[in-house]
Formats: C-alpha cells, sequence, structure tokens
C-alpha cells in the first residue's frame, strides 16, 4: 500500500517535469520559427532590392542599338537625296533634248535630277536632262543638238554631255576640249526609232553612252575640286520653307511657244509640269514630271545673224527660287562660264534647295514681265 503511493507521487513528479520539458520546447520552437519567418522576409525584401538594382544597372548598360538608316549611302550631289555609297563619286550624263510638240513624249526624262529649260532659235526652248546612275535607262532622247550655253550648264555639273549635232557658234567650243562630250553623229551607239520622223527620232542608252565615254578615255567620277552648284537642306524630317515668301501654287515662265506652266500638288508637295496645254509625260514610265525645287535665271544676251541666241552666262542677275507652295527673289553669281552658278536670298546667303528634283529656267531679262507667280491654281 504504501509502495503504491509511492510510486503514484514519483509518476506525478515525473509528468510535471515532462510538461514542463514539453512547453519549454515549444517555446523553443516557436521562437525558431517565428525568428526564420522574420529572416526569411529580410532575405525576401533584400533579394528584391537586389533584383530592382540588377534590372535596372542592365537596362543602363545594355541599350537597344541605334540603327543607321543610311548605312552604305552618301548624300547626291544632283539632288541631295540618299544614294548608294558606291556609285556617288560618279561623273553624270547631260543629254540634250528636243522639246517641240513633234518631240512628244520624251523617253526617260523622269529619270533625270536636274532639267534646264532655255530658248534657242524660233521661240522654242530646249531641254538639258542631267543624270546619275541610271543604268536601267534604255532609250533616252530624242536627242538634239548643242548650244553653247547647254555646254556651259553641262560643265556646271561635270557631266559628260551628249547631243546630236551642234550649231556653228557651238563648235569652236567643242574643240576646245574644254569639257567630255558624245555627238550622235559621230558615235554609233545612236539610233533612230521608225515611230516619228527625224531630227526628232535620235535616241540612246545608258549602256550606249558609257561604251562611248569609255571609248574616248573619259574619267568616270568628279575630280577632286569639283564645286557643285547646289547645296541642299540634309534635315531629312523637314523640308526647307521659304519665310516670307510669296505663295506660288501655279508659276508660268513666260516661253511663247511650248506655253509651260507648273502646279504645286499640296499632298505630294512637288510642282507638276505641264505644256502644250497637257501633262508633260514619260514615254517611259507614263508618269508625269515632278520637280520639288524651281529656278529662274534671267539672263542678258544678243543674237547671232542666224537667229541663235547668244547669252551672258557670267557675271551677276535676278532670279527666282520656288518650292514647297513659296516663290523668292534671289540673284545669282557665275564668275566663269565653266563655273558653277551659285544662287542667293535677299540677305545675301546662299540658297539651301530641298531634297528632290530641280528645274532651271533661263529667261531673257527683257521678257520677265510675262513671268506669272499665281496664288491660286486657274
Amino acid at each position: 500500500m504504501n509502495w503504491g503511493i509511492f510510486n503514484f507521487k514519483e509518476i506525478k513528479g515525473k509528468m510535471v517535469i515532462i510538461g514542463i520539458l514539453v512547453i519549454t520546447i515549444i517555446i523553443i520552437i516557436v521562437s525558431v520559427v517565428v525568428s526564420c519567418s522574420s529572416k526569411k522576409d529580410d532575405y525576401k525584401d533584400d533579394s528584391v532590392l537586389v533584383e530592382n538594382i540588377t534590372e535596372t544597372e542592365i537596362e543602363t548598360k545594355i541599350q537597344a542599338p541605334v540603327q543607321d538608316l543610311h548605312l552604305n549611302q552618301a548624300r547626291s550631289r544632283l539632288s541631295g537625296l540618299w544614294v548608294d555609297s558606291t556609285t556617288v563619286n560618279n561623273s553624270p550624263v547631260a543629254v540634250m533634248y528636243s522639246n517641240i510638240f513633234e518631240a512628244m513624249p520624251q523617253s526617260s526624262l523622269s529619270y533625270a535630277d536636274v532639267v534646264f529649260e532655255s530658248l534657242v532659235e524660233g521661240g522654242i526652248t530646249r531641254l538639258c536632262g542631267v543624270f546619275e546612275n541610271c543604268t536601267m535607262l534604255e532609250k533616252i532622247g530624242p536627242v538634239r543638238s548643242c548650244r553653247t550655253y547647254y555646254l556651259f550648264f553641262a560643265k556646271e555639273f561635270e557631266a559628260t554631255y551628249v547631243h546630236f549635232g551642234y550649231s556653228e557658234y557651238a563648235e569652236e567650243y567643242l574643240q576646245k576640249k574644254l569639257m567630255h562630250s558624245l555627238d550622235g553623229m559621230v558615235y554609233c551607239n545612236f539610233y533612230r526609232s521608225t515611230d516619228r520622223e527625224a531630227p526628232h527620232n535620235a535616241y540612246t542608252s545608258w549602256s550606249g553612252i558609257m561604251e562611248s565615254a569609255a571609248s574616248k578615255g573619259y574619267p568616270t567620277v568628279y575630280p577632286d575640286n569639283y564645286q557643285q552648284p547646289f547645296t541642299f537642306d540634309n534635315d531629312d524630317t523637314k523640308d526647307v520653307t521659304i519665310e516670307n515668301g510669296q505663295t506660288c501654287l501655279e508659276f508660268y515662265p513666260g516661253y511663247v511657244y511650248n506655253k509651260p506652266y507648273f502646279t504645286y500638288d499640296q499632298i505630294d508637295k512637288q510642282y507638276d509640269r505641264f505644256q502644250f496645254g497637257a501633262k508633260q509625260i514619260d514615254a517611259e514610265t507614263g508618269e508625269q514630271l515632278k520637280y520639288k525645287n524651281i529656278l529662274v535665271k534671267y539672263v542678258n544676251g544678243t543674237y547671232w545673224p542666224t537667229g541663235t541666241p547668244n547669252y551672258i552666262v557670267t557675271g551677276t542677275g535676278k532670279g527666282l527660287y520656288i518650292t514647297d507652295g513659296k516663290a523668292e527673289a534671289v540673284t545669282w553669281k557665275n564668275s566663269t562660264e565653266y563655273g558653277p552658278t551659285k544662287y542667293y536670298d535677299k540677305d545675301g546667303k546662299e540658297i539651301i534647295l530641298n531634297q528632290g528634283k530641280t528645274w532651271i529656267c533661263q529667261i531673257e531679262a527683257t521678257s520677265e514681265s510675262s513671268v506669272k507667280i499665281l496664288d491660286s491654281i486657274q
């Protein structure tokens, strides 16, 4: 009996001790769990911070590469537009075009970056188109005979001048060989078409011109001392605007025979060319001729006994610059017959042309009153 009582008390004491131990263990476990949980949260916050820093550093260090939109390209000396850098130094070609009604429509004129128009005999005009790297052209013309001031114009661009015959007054300049020229009456890479009558059916091709130029040993690139006539805007995102310019939505240069004019297309911001009462169309493309810039050069001169004009293209004179629906008075200057003509605004600064094709009208100073600038399309 006493032994049983002794055992119960002993067991009871042991149970108390065990209970205390269990409670102590529970407290320790809870403390450890809380502590670990706290540390885990701290670690999580730190990792987020590190992660954010790492991402920021990566974003800063690894930026998207800047794309060169004009890789292997360079600015054309004729248009200011981007062209293949491997051909940008190739010298251009200037082709003399017939511009009477029987010669319409002309072939490949729309590919010329610059077109020069001036009177010849009998009140008619002829055109000179300046081309660069037009290797695809198989029919260019109709090609007509040379005049002295067209020679000078072609020389401004260091172009090989392509013509079919010449006036007696131009012969002297051709014999001086101060520029490179190809006469279709001498070289075989010209042909006559059967769809129209002579003399308005003489044509050539780009490959024919290149072959003839090579046979003459003409250089294929611009000379090192070349000074281009035009300075172009180099901003591809917007055009140059003529501040305080006169609105010009339609322009008449005043030539009597072909009665040409230009109308401004406000959508594509170019001037459409008309003559003989209709659109001037390229026979090879079927499209109307369009130009970003129009330059007018008023010149003085006399006439040879044959009626051929002898215009003075050196010195200085008045003119016009027309682009983007505006026109302004300019002054042109040229110190030599074979040098570049420069155009200046009223403040004496050289004008900046918009990128694109340019049409130049050489007009007798005495006919300035016939030139019309209209602020609406008739």
